[in-house]
C-alpha cells in the first residue's frame, strides 16, 4: 500500500496556524494477512501488511494497538533471531 493510499488525519496535538502540523495514517485498510508463522488455534496469531515500501507487524488479537513498522531486512533478522533462541 502506498503512502498516498493511506487516509491521513491532522493530530490534535499540531497548532491550528498552519505551522507544526503533524499528520498521521491509520493502517486499517491495510491488506493485512495472518503471518505462516501463527498458531492454528487462534491464539498467538502475527499479522503482516505491506505499507509504503515497509512490513507493517501487528497482534491479531489487539488489531488497534500499535503496529511495528520493518524494513524486510529487518523482519528477516527479528525472525531469524527469535529462531535461533528455540
Amino acid at each position: 500500500m502506498p503512502l498516498e493510499d493511506l487516509t491521513w488525519r491532522k493530530s490534535s496535538h499540531s497548532a491550528s496556524n498552519g505551522g507544526n502540523c503533524v499528520e498521521l495514517a491509520s493502517l486499517s485498510a491495510a491488506d493485512w494477512r495472518k503471518s505462516t508463522r501463527s498458531g492454528s488455534n487462534g491464539g498467538d496469531c502475527v499479522e503482516l501488511a505491506d505499507v509504503a515500501g515497509v512490513v507493517a507487524v501487528r497482534d491479531s488479537k489487539d488489531p488497534d494497538e500499535p503496529v511495528l513498522l520493518l524494513t524486510r531486512a529487518a523482519l528477516r533478522t527479528a525472525v531469524q533471531a527469535a529462531a535461533d533462541t528455540h
